[in-house]
């Protein structure tokens, strides 16, 4: 799934107000915080995490995997910060960052 530049734009203007859902620490990525990734994904369609390594290639190397493994789209990468997108089939209006 490719975004476009103007979605993009609408997306971020979204992320802007919400905080980073998931951490993941200078220990890495486990299985856990993958799994929390994934279902934050799921019920909040777009989330923000925040990233606590120093090195930028390490950062890069991280955000290339969590894209992979959840099927996410990076919308934005600022820092430490990752904005990242994963449409849902049946989104819960309650939870979605997109709806509400």
């Amino acid at each position: 799934m490719k975004i476009s530049n103007e979605d993009k734009k609408q997306l971020r203007r979204l992320g802007h107000k919400i905080n980073p859902v998931v951490t993941v620490a200078t220990k890495g990525l486990s299985e856990n915080v993958l799994a929390e990734i994934d279902r934050a994904l799921t019920d909040h369609e777009l989330i923000k995490i925040k990233l606590s390594n120093s090195d930028r290639q390490s950062r890069a190397h991280v955000i290339e995997i969590i894209r992979e493994k959840c099927g996410a789209e990076v919308v934005q990468s600022v820092g430490h910060i990752l904005l990242l997108l994963k449409k849902s089939n049946d989104p819960n209006p309650k939870l979605s960052n997109l709806i509400r």
